[in-house]
């Protein structure tokens, strides 16, 4: 198991910035502080100030920590490093797994080609079938995980009948690049990106394989202390989601401004099918069964240490 102490240090050695010490309540400091990825709503509300206006009038700030996966933005949230954050849906079940502090507060849904599973231009992998006893590279405890799970399924294989290779993005980059893996399974931007090297071949998306399902979490002792400003949180984020469909171009640019990817790459990650910056949410029923089936089916292949119950850690905003 994960000591609160050795959470601290691997969420701030993967983090690409330094972590504050944890704290217990916001009154605190005064301060927000919220992991982002180079993707969604989160990011352009990053770009746009968006929560630095909504709040500055109660002199709340906030303080942004970028990450490039989300278990390690959840090591952090569990340890208290962080106050909220993104993620897919397999970061989770393991931060749950390791007893973190932190619960769901919120849903996004990603397009359903949100996911993908690259090989190289001239491989002989052709179908899924073909990946079995290739080098498959996914980053472990991410969504890119699940997919490869799926993807494998849909082929009638299991797990076993790869060799999982456990590489966080920029690396899998890199080893994809020189061809010391032979297939990687991707997310978005990072697909979008890789999909574009002349060298790459797309297998297959994650549509029609995993359903489309993204959250946003909260530390647990900052959701009990501050139910108002998760709540407000959420709401800024669907404000500013739902005017980033407006004008996809305007979204694009701002996007592609604070991830530093290229705007007709950012422009492919916006229009697949399915792209709605406005679909955030509280979480729903049909969001915790999701949530539970995929809890349920990674520990019945090996791969979560015990039993979760999703609905144990599920946020519900106050009634008004």
């Amino acid at each position: 198991m994960i000591t609160r102490r050795q959470g601290l240090k691997l969420a701030a050695a993967l983090a690409v910035t330094t972590l504050p010490l944890p704290r217990t309540a916001l009154a605190e400091a005064q301060t927000i502080r919220i992991g982002w990825q180079k993707f969604g709503v989160l990011a352009l509300a990053k770009q746009q100030g968006a929560l630095e206006k909504r709040f500055a009038d109660r002199g709340i700030t906030i303080e942004w920590s970028e990450f490039t996966s989300g278990p390690p933005l959840l090591e952090a949230l569990g340890a208290g490093s962080l106050d909220f954050g993104p993620t897919g849906d397999v970061p989770p079940l393991f931060a749950q797994a390791a007893r973190g502090d932190l619960v769901y507060v919120g849903t996004y849904k990603p397009p359903a080609a949100f996911h993908g599973i690259l090989v190289h231009k001239d491989s002989p992998i052709r179908t899924l079938a073909d990946l079995k006893g290739v080098k498959l590279a996914y980053k472990r405890g991410s969504s890119a995980h699940n997919f490869a799970f799926k993807a494998l399924a849909r082929a009638g294989l299991t797990p076993d009948d790869v060799e999982s290779v456990d590489l966080p993005p920029p690396d899998a980059a890199a080893a994809f690049k020189t061809g010391s893996i032979d297939a990687w399974s991707i997310w978005d931007p990072y697909f979008a990106i890789a999909e574009k090297d002349p060298n790459a071949r797309l297998l297959t998306t994650s549509e029609g394989i995993v359903e489309a399902w993204g959250y946003f979490l909260g530390n647990g002792t900052f959701a009990s202390e501050n139910p108002e400003l998760i709540t407000e949180i959420l709401d800024e984020l669907a404000r500013v989601g739902a005017a980033a469909q407006v004008d996809i171009e305007a979204t694009t640019a701002a996007l592609s401004l604070i991830t530093g990817v290229p705007a007709d790459i950012t422009r492919v990650t916006l229009t697949r099918a399915g792209s709605d910056l406005g679909k955030v949410g509280t979480v729903s029923d049909e969001a915790v069964s999701y949530q539970q089936a995929l809890a349920d089916d990674f520990h019945a292949l090996g791969v979560l240490p015990k039993k979760l119950a999703i609905q144990d850690i599920v946020w519900h905003p106050k009634a008004t």
